[in-house]
């Protein structure tokens, strides 16, 4: 195939080739995680920040405003100035706040999300960790992420931040069945939690068209589901400005703020890549069967293009919903998953392993 020239298989090999002939199986080992941690670092950080300019450009569109428009073209810098303010700002030692856990929180919400982010395949052998279980480990590891917000809320020593954490917690908690689930459903038509090996499956068709309707149904149930999980809007009754002034991190300000402040967006960033690589095909292209010309037009785009195109599409849907529905009640919120979201989840598992075992599907 064509889009083969941009297997990165051969260039990690080399440089894990290189490393061992230059150093001992001890120091090659480090340094590899090293140079993956700085790469993951800095993707980590670049990302969030466009993430945070791309949802202020889209609230803008959304309600006809110009947006960020003053530090930099289009106010591109505006998100960096930002950041330099946010790392210079005061922190506020809390009176009466557990120090410890206060300060653990937001490193333990920064930590889940470079866990998860680790196995997640940008394209052709171009990932940190390719395990056989890796839908299974970042449904894990980007549960934990809940922890640290439930410490967040707890140790601030505030009413207001401890009920924006137990809503959070009965929220993540909740939403994160039909995560599962709906992750369960392509697994069922895959035959492997492998990530890299559910990309390949979909070499031919995207699961979104080859699973039929159960496949359909999966994707808007994972769509509004981790959209929920992220405590996005219109499922932000953690943070619901009206009631709690800022939930669960009221108490936080400079850089330990930032920390959370990215965190959410790095969220919706990972749920999105989740969604981009089962659902969408991940870096593989987009084919449709006997247009020949259109396919090796298509085989000639990158991948890591098609991997990044795919995941801020989902990202711009989820931005859409936070900007169009207005805010749910708890009752309705935690109504919507288990009297409609699950029930329907469940009777979907069911029917895609029966086209499955019946081999009713492309």
């Amino acid at each position: 195939m064509p889009f083969d020239i941009y297997n990165f298989t051969s260039f990690t090999q080399w440089i894990d080739s290189s490393l061992h002939n230059a150093m001992s199986p001890f120091w090659t080992a480090l340094t590899e995680m090293v140079i993956i941690g700085v790469l993951v670092l800095m993707f980590y950080a670049v990302v969030g920040l466009f993430l945070v300019y791309a949802e202020r450009k889209v609230c803008a569109f959304m309600q006809n405003r110009l947006g960020p428009n003053r530090v930099g073209p289009f106010g591109i810098f505006q998100t960096i100035a930002d950041l330099v303010k946010l790392l210079f700002v005061e922190l506020i030692p809390i009176k009466n706040a557990d120090g410890f856990l206060f300060n653990l929180a937001p490193f333990i919400v920064i930590i889940a999300g470079f866990m998860a982010i680790a196995a997640i395949p940008f394209a052709n052998g171009l990932h940190a960790i390719d395990m056989n279980i890796g839908v299974l480990y970042v449904i894990a590891v980007s549960s934990m992420g809940v922890i640290g917000v439930l410490l967040a809320g707890w140790s601030s020593n505030n009413k207001y931040s401890l009920i924006g954490a137990m809503r959070s917690g009965a929220q993540i908690i909740s939403y994160e069945l039909s995560v599962g689930l709906a992750l369960i459903t392509i697994v069922i038509l895959a035959g492997s939690m492998q990530l890299s090996v559910i990309v390949e499956a979909q070499r031919d068709g995207w699961f979104i068209f080859k699973g039929h309707i159960p496949a359909f149904i999966a994707f808007i149930i994972f769509l509004i589901s981790s959209t929920a999980e992220t405590n996005r809007g219109p499922f932000d009754l953690a943070e619901a400005e009206s009631e709690l002034t800022a939930g669960y991190h009221t108490e936080y300000s400079g850089i330990k703020f930032a920390f959370f402040f990215l965190a959410e967006y790095m969220n919706m960033f990972i749920v999105a890549s989740i969604a981009a690589t089962i659902f969408l095909g991940g870096w593989m292209p987009f084919h449709v069967g006997p247009w020949v010309g259109f396919n090796h037009i298509m085989d000639f785009i990158p991948p890591f293009v098609w991997y990044i195109g795919k995941t801020f599409f989902v990202i711009f849907l989820m931005m859409w919903f936070k900007w169009t529905f207005p805010r749910l009640r708890i009752d309705q919120l935690l109504t919507l998953e288990w009297k409609y979201l699950l029930p329907i989840n469940l009777v979907n598992v069911l029917i895609m392993a029966f086209l499955v075992l019946m081999g009713w599907h492309f």
